[in-house]
């Protein structure tokens, strides 16, 4: 039995964020929260399908296989299904290996969309859930997994990574929600997905690291459907003695879970990927690819390239000299050398092969920077010298970004670009069409059926 030491309720924020997820209907929602998730369920199923086709998912694929249950839930891109958790976990790998899934900046750096997403589209097809629900419960995902990102500042610090320990926070408020649990229940189903929450930032650049939202998914759910047949948690599975942000965090701050709750939703200020790499990363290719664009800077006559980045940039992209296509989505000096080598920083120029090709190479040892603790983790600054010449850009708001977003046909251009290889022109066109009046459509279980 929960025998934690009771709060007065005020005090109790899971209690109220739960609350908040209980009750959150359609009619809740702003104009802005509707078209940001129509906006994330699209960019998404594109990252994921493109995804599908990556060497990492034919392990998990294959093992799942081996494990599978009775297959109740689409694989997306692969034509088979799966059981209800292998169907969240493999889906919610596939949406994150490319690293090109929609990113929060919101005091928190959280691929959110590829653990609620894969859990919710998962539990669609058993649940037969509407457009309205779907979106009622991605954006109550993000509620749960920002805000409680939000109270534990210094969680990222200590070396967790978010998407896997924030986001099965996520994709368990997702899927009570879907299920439609009471207030008592969904304080379970935060505190049962709490007590799996896991992933680790030393993994970065493995197969390992899509593998924690997969994991999210896959926790997520099976916490909301063991919190629907009655199984308990702690009631202050955040803010409790031993709760979640004092014991991932160095400094808690609890109250900020609730702060400015059902007026501020979260998914509003969800940002999108024009590029395949830590998002950190995107100020520094913008402005590479700007001096490219600009300038017809020469790849072979550069000497030096020289950046100024928020110190979060270092902390997490320092491999000087990726070997895989893997390693390569972090590192600095790599993504430096692909965006003024190629223009561009795509799936095609984080493969193994580029990697190691030699002209990439040289530019990586041509390439340094420097923390500038004065700049937002989505500003830049470079500096190219070549033929003798120096080139320099400041850029103020990288691509994708709340302060300069995706307008909406950037997002259906990057869907259509991961999603016709994989499952042709004419159904990615459908989806389109379909995810376009999300909110109008009668059953979800449709839409992982046409990118299956």
């Amino acid at each position: 039995m929960n025998t934690d030491k009771q709060l007065p309720e005020d005090e109790q924020v899971t209690r109220l964020l739960a609350r908040h997820i209980a009750n959150a209907r359609f009619s809740d929602l702003p104009p802005a929260a509707v078209a940001a998730a129509r906006r994330g369920v699209l960019d998404w199923l594109g990252c994921a399908l493109a995804g599908s086709r990556h060497a990492t998912l034919d392990i998990l694929a294959s093992v799942m296989q081996e494990l599978n249950g009775q297959p109740q839930a689409t694989v997306l891109g692969r034509d088979s299904k799966a059981g209800l958790l292998e169907a969240a976990l493999i889906n919610g790998q596939m949406g994150h290996v490319l690293d090109y899934d929609d990113t929060h900046m919101g005091g928190v750096v959280l691929h959110a969309s590829s653990p609620v997403l894969a859990a919710l589209l998962a539990l669609s097809e058993t649940t037969k859930a509407s457009g309205a629900d779907l979106i009622v419960a991605y954006a109550c995902g993000f509620e749960a997994g920002v805000r409680i990102g939000q109270a534990s500042p210094e969680h990222h610090r200590g070396g967790w990574h978010l998407t896997g320990t924030l986001g099965t926070f996520a994709a368990s408020a997702a899927a009570a929600r879907l299920l439609g649990l009471d207030e008592q229940r969904t304080v379970h189903a935060l505190g049962i997905g709490g007590t799996q929450a896991g992933g680790m930032q030393q993994n970065r650049g493995t197969m390992c690291k899509s593998f924690h939202a997969g994991k999210a998914a896959s926790n997520g759910l099976l916490a909301a459907k063991l919190a629907q047949k009655g199984f308990d948690s702690s009631m202050q599975i955040v803010e409790g003695n031993r709760g979640f942000c004092r014991i991932y965090s160095s400094v808690a701050a609890p109250q900020a879970l609730v702060d400015g709750l059902g007026t501020r939703w979260e998914i509003t200020r969800n940002g999108h990927k024009p590029y395949a790499c830590g998002v950190v990363l995107h100020p520094a290719i913008d402005a590479l690819i700007q001096l490219r664009k600009t300038y017809a800077i020469e790849p072979a006559k550069v000497s030096s390239i020289s950046l100024r980045v928020h110190p979060l940039v270092l902390a997490i992209t320092a491999v000087v000299e990726p070997r895989t296509g893997l390693k390569s989505k972090f590192s600095i000096s790599h993504c430096a050398a692909v965006a003024l080598h190629d223009g561009a920083a795509g799936t095609a120029q984080y493969t193994d092969a580029r990697a190691l090709d030699p002209a990439i190479t040289a530019l990586r040892l041509k390439t340094s920077a420097v923390a500038d603790e004065t700049l937002r983790n989505d500003e830049a600054h470079a500096t190219v010298v070549a033929d003798g010449k120096t080139y320099e850009i400041h850029v103020d708001h990288a691509t994708g970004t709340v302060g300069n977003p995706m307008d909406d046909d950037a997002i259906r251009q990057k869907f259509l670009a991961n999603a016709v290889p994989v499952i042709g022109k004419d159904r990615a066109d459908k989806v389109c069409e379909w995810v376009a009046s999300l909110e109008k459509q009668s059953d979800v279980s449709q839409l992982p059926v046409l990118c299956a």
